[in-house]
């Protein structure tokens, strides 16, 4: 078997190479590091012009979300709901860290009875339509700056109009 001074020479050997190869990674990246991602407000990078080629330019078609809602599946947004279900409630009254979701759709913005919303909400005036949904659904912050909601929203169009659906049911 194995003695004390033979084992300890292994153990010495692992840390050994373990300690090069920490070594070795630092170096790289010391000599390698192109910017970005340790505070760095710029990156390295060359334009390249290339002569239009005349081909057509493919647009993005944006749907609204009216036309979106007449084939919303509230199944699929009870599911997308999963997101919401950490900081909000369906029961009526039940706040959370926001507020519940009850007969959410319509309601007037920021008029939940004993939550305390952020002034941005507060002041926003209105009703949560569809069109305002979409928009808070999409991009809270960029909706309401300074709302207090740290979600950072659901990109897809159809998850927010499923999601929409499925709130619409909820009363």
């Amino acid at each position: 078997m194995f003695d004390t001074m033979t084992l300890t020479k292994i153990l010495g050997a692992g840390c050994g190479a373990l300690l090069l190869f920490l070594m070795g990674s630092w170096a790289a990246e010391e000599l390698y590091h192109t910017g970005g991602g340790h505070g760095d407000d710029h990156a390295q990078g060359y334009v390249i012009e290339v002569p239009d080629s005349g081909a057509a330019v493919e647009e993005v078609v944006s749907v609204d979300i009216a036309t979106l809602m007449l084939d919303a599946d509230v199944a699929k947004g009870e599911k997308v709901f999963g997101k919401c279900k950490a900081c909000h409630k369906l029961e009526d009254g039940a706040n959370g860290t926001g507020p519940h979701l009850f007969n959410a759709v319509d309601r007037a913005i920021g008029s939940v009875d004993g939550y305390g919303y952020s002034t941005v909400l507060a002041e926003l005036g209105g009703a949560w339509g569809y069109a305002e949904l979409d928009g808070f659904l999409e991009n809270p912050k960029g909706y309401a700056k300074g709302t207090k909601m740290g979600f950072s929203g659901l990109k897809k169009a159809t998850d927010r109009a499923n999601l929409i659906a499925y709130l619409e049911t909820v009363k």
